[in-house]
């Protein structure tokens, strides 16, 4: 069958077509099915939908995803035929059943994960399956080897080092610990995720100030530069299953233990560090509680052991968020405060200064129990600021103007008291119904922090939104929530 291209400026993040509705039915193709699109010897896998009022009978729509990759041009005539469901759906159902999947099933579903020959649907299953019924380590590991063998490496030599967090915590340390450790000559190839449960992820945050996206040839000729990149690591193609993961993650509010796991170090071997410091915050109202914490460590500890990785993890009681500010614009202001020594957020900046000081120790640039010594050393002289905008500069961006929301509204104390504590999850939530992390403006300004004092008609925190309907929405959620809370 063979049918004529159409342009619609339709991006979908992934390959879609649309058929005409009466030529589907005759063709019994329905919505959610897959199709293989073909002109040449180029041919793609495609998700479908049907439409009557957008195209003729005998026309085809497809995503931005698809005119890019066999490089189609409006009326071309491509060939049509309907792809069988695939061999990872029943793995799938493997899983779902609490069955252990071994590493010839992992590499089934990650080929077809960036084959586009699983539906997003389908992905949330495999995500809930996993979450609901876990996975042993041996698993994970070899979730771990199919992730990377599903994309490129970056393929750098040197002192590769790196850091990540298990998320959940707001408060971007990672531009402060990448800027302290490069200068010390450690290669510090940073690859991150959007946000996934939280109100920004650092690569949200990087890319208020500058560019994030980057090919492999561009993230070498930054590294060679500047010893050290921020980017986000969906550009790159390095995981490219983990970052289709990852999406379908974000819409489901998920991070399942063993996906974290296999996500971090998939991209620490994809990166070829060879020392990695990980970030584990837990707490009351944090995404891990200190058993969980506890019982990742150890299995980080084990996993970076097997791939050959000298890793530390690094738990942190955290009830809190880090910084003053929630949100992409609002984090990023916070670590430029740090790094220019300005007005600076305490607990920020201790825990840059001690996550970088470990790393510094890990690698042998620092002697034990001096890495955090020598780490503020290289904050307090402004190198680390420094090494930062010559970062931001090599991927064209610049810190002079750093835009809030249109809209705000200060929320104030209506009695006297000490702040007892600030909900980490509610605070995110809030900030995600004021518009992060799509509105980069958005978020949220904490001017109280546990165990501050407060006067009645103080400032306790300040919404930002892009919409007068998004302010209304969080201000309700606000009342309803009380996410800070007094003694």
């Amino acid at each position: 069958m063979k049918l004529k291209v159409k342009f619609l400026k339709l991006s979908a993040g992934r390959p879609v077509a649309i058929l005409h509705k009466k030529f589907a039915e005759k063709s019994s193709i329905h919505v959610d099915d897959r199709i293989f699109i073909q002109k040449n010897n180029k041919k793609v896998a495609a998700v479908v939908d049907v439409a009557s009022g957008l195209l003729k009978e005998n026309e085809i729509v497809v995503s931005t995803e698809i005119i890019k990759t066999m490089n189609l041009k409006e009326n071309d005539l491509v060939k049509i035929n309907q792809a069988s469901k695939p061999e990872s759906l029943e793995i799938i159902h493997k899983k779902l059943a609490g069955k252990r999947l071994t590493s010839s099933d992992f590499r089934k579903i990650m080929d077809d994960i960036v084959s586009n020959e699983l539906t997003e649907s389908e992905i949330a299953y495999f995500i809930s399956g996993v979450y609901e019924k876990g996975m042993t380590l041996k698993e994970t590991a070899e979730m771990i080897k199919a992730i990377v063998s599903s994309g490129k490496k970056l393929d750098i030599k040197g002192e590769i080092a790196d850091k990540h967090s298990s998320g959940g915590i707001s408060g971007r340390t990672t531009p402060i610990i990448v800027s302290i450790c490069a200068c010390t000559g450690l290669i510090m190839p940073k690859t991150s995720s959007r946000a996934i449960t939280t109100a920004s992820g650092t690569a949200d945050a990087l890319e208020v100030i500058c560019k994030v996206s980057f090919s492999i040839k561009e993230i070498k000729n930054i590294l060679r530069k500047t010893n050290a990149c921020l980017v986000w690591g969906g550009s790159l193609n390095l995981a490219p299953a983990d970052d289709k993961i990852i999406q379908v993650e974000r819409l489901l509010n998920l991070d399942p233990e063993p996906q974290l796991l296999a996500s971090i170090l998939a991209k620490k071997l994809a990166v070829n560090a060879k020392y990695v410091i990980i970030d584990i915050p837990y707490g009351k109202n944090a995404k891990l509680n200190k058993t969980q914490a506890l019982r990742l460590k150890k299995k980080f500890l084990v996993l970076g052991k097997h791939f050959g990785i000298k890793l530390e993890c690094s738990l942190n009681k955290t009830e809190e968020p880090l910084g003053n500010g929630i949100g992409p614009a609002l984090e990023i202001r916070d670590v430029i405060k740090v790094l220019k020594r300005q007005d600076s957020c305490y607990k920020l900046e201790k825990r840059s200064l001690e996550l970088a000081g470990k790393l510094l120790e890990l690698t042998g640039k620092a002697k034990k129990n001096s890495g955090m010594k020598l780490a503020k050393e290289i904050l307090d002289s402004l190198q680390a600021y420094k090494k930062f905008l010559s970062i931001i500069k090599a991927q064209k961006g610049n810190i002079n103007h750093i835009p809030l929301a249109k809209y705000k509204k200060d929320i104030f104390s209506t009695r006297k008291g000490k702040i007892s504590q600030v909900n980490i999850k509610e605070i995110n939530n809030l900030a995600r119904i004021a518009g992060c992390p799509l509105d980069k403006t958005a978020g949220l300004y904490l001017h109280k922090h546990v165990n501050d004092k407060i006067t009645k008609g103080e400032k306790i925190l300040t919404i930002y939104a892009e919409s007068k309907t998004e302010l209304k929405e969080a201000l309700k959620y606000y009342e309803k929530t009380k996410p800070v809370i007094f003694k």
